[in-house]
């Protein structure tokens, strides 16, 4: 085994591609949203590239766009990620399911008992991702007027992750007998009811799953602003970030990772995983064409629309080619729109040259190039303390996931920064992380 860094990937698959017009690219899968026989081609090829994880992206309401902009969005209709992993752990082996569930529209026994249960379909490859909810949609399909206050989001995020570990922890490792002479399925002794009551949720009995797996599925997080970062430095395990160029990700490397050694952590059982928008080329020019290309076919409207989710504000009532005005501020994810009000002040942009920016694949961070040119810069940012790995956003599927996999994969392995196996058979065994002791045992 190679004694460099080694890189790990995630597959964010949102649930197929970032990028708004991935669905129209020549030789694209249209229906990959929903297509079952497609996702279980993808998974079974992303396993093939030895990732750690497929991680499905979720949101509980139509996307907060104009109907102009959401009428072209593919992710209008897509599968539920709890009912889609399970079916997809019966298809794999090895790769990590990672699936969001928020905490502001699911009570902490539904997350931790779906959970659990995915955890032991798979045999150890559950994780859950971690979100608040921001959409004034979602609230309202919630019964709710409006989206939660930032804050409060946040608190109740914490106190909800508080309960569902303490629910995977109801019954400890060895509770379950099934000892088929005395007749006795379960040792109760070693049985923990939470009997929560806390300012957001009161949860009085065990959970009616045996403990997972893994002692937990993986915890991930995804927030960058400044409670998003220190709710990531307490709890979660892997952290998706929204760095952009090399600088700004060391600095969040930097901060995240200290902060969870001030909580007593160890600082390598944090994984940060920026995201990343990779497209392949036999030349350096191919692969802007490619992007040129997929950029194209995005209509005005989706810029625009992607733009106000973004800022949290209708976007469409400023003037196309005036400067970003003010932006009030809103319960909007903040580290995301402060980017890009940074960016629109700093390279005088227009709005119309901002809406085209993030039009297509929601201004992240972007590598293009060939083979070579990729693994440079993949090692540059893996050797330079700016991610543990990264996070993979394609641009068009499947090809952009055979790309991957079939020439960017082999070139990292023969430079000894990728795996050649997987190293366990549990997400957490693969990336180097504990299995949680029972909070309720010694």
């Amino acid at each position: 085994m190679s004694t460099k860094k080694q890189l790990h990937f995630g597959a964010f698959m949102r649930p197929a591609s970032i990028h708004s017009c991935s669905w129209r690219y020549p030789d694209a899968f249209s229906d990959a949203n929903f297509n079952f026989k497609h996702h279980i081609r993808f998974a079974q090829t992303l396993e093939k590239g030895l990732f750690d994880a497929i991680f499905m992206a979720d949101h509980v309401s139509l996307l907060n766009m104009p109907d102009e902009a959401l009428k072209r969005s593919a992710t209008v209709v897509s599968l539920e990620p709890l009912t889609l992993l399970p079916a997809l752990a019966a298809v794999t082996e090895h790769i990590g399911l990672i699936a969001t569930a928020s905490t502001t529209y699911n009570q902490p026994y539904h997350i931790a008992r779906k959970f659990a249960s995915l955890d032991h379909i798979s045999e150890g490859r559950a994780g859950w991702n971690v979100v608040t909810s921001s959409n004034p949609l979602e609230a309202l399909n919630f019964g709710l007027p409006e989206a939660v206050e930032h804050d409060e989001r946040y608190k109740r995020g914490r106190e909800c992750y508080e309960v569902v570990t303490k629910l995977w922890d109801s019954w400890e490792d060895d509770a379950i007998l099934r000892n088929t002479e005395t007749g006795i399925f379960a040792d109760l002794d070693k049985l923990h009811p939470p009997k929560h009551k806390g300012e957001f949720y009161a949860v009085e009995g065990a959970l009616n799953v045996a403990r997972p797996v893994q002692g937990w599925p993986l915890i991930v997080q995804a927030g960058a602003s400044e409670a998003g970062r220190q709710f990531a430095s307490e709890v979660a395990e892997m952290v998706f970030s929204a760095a952009s160029t090399l600088s700004t990700a060391q600095e969040y490397y930097a901060d995240i990772k200290s902060r969870a050694k001030a909580y007593g952590r160890n600082p390598d059982h944090l994984k940060v995983f920026p995201g990343c928008f990779v497209i392949i080329g036999d030349t350096l020019e191919e692969a802007k064409n490619k992007k040129r290309q997929l950029d194209s076919m995005v209509d005005p409207s989706t810029g625009m629309g992607s733009l106000s989710i973004l800022l949290g504000c209708d976007a469409s009532k400023f003037d196309l080619d005036g400067p970003l005005p003010e932006i009030p501020e809103t319960n909007a994810v903040k580290s995301g729109r402060q980017k890009l009000v940074d960016m629109a002040k700093e390279d005088n942009m227009t709005v119309r040259e901002l809406a085209q920016y993030v039009g297509g694949s929601y201004g992240c961070l972007e590598m293009l190039g060939t083979v070579s040119m990729i693994a440079d810069q993949m090692e540059e940012w893996l050797n330079s303390n700016a991610c543990d790995g990264f996070n993979i956003m394609f641009p068009y599927l499947p090809q952009g996931i055979d790309d991957f996999v079939d020439k960017l994969v082999p070139e990292l392995q023969r430079r000894g920064v990728y795996r050649t196996s997987y190293e366990g058979n549990t997400l957490r065994e693969n990336l180097g992380l504990p299995r949680p002791k029972n909070q309720y045992c010694d």
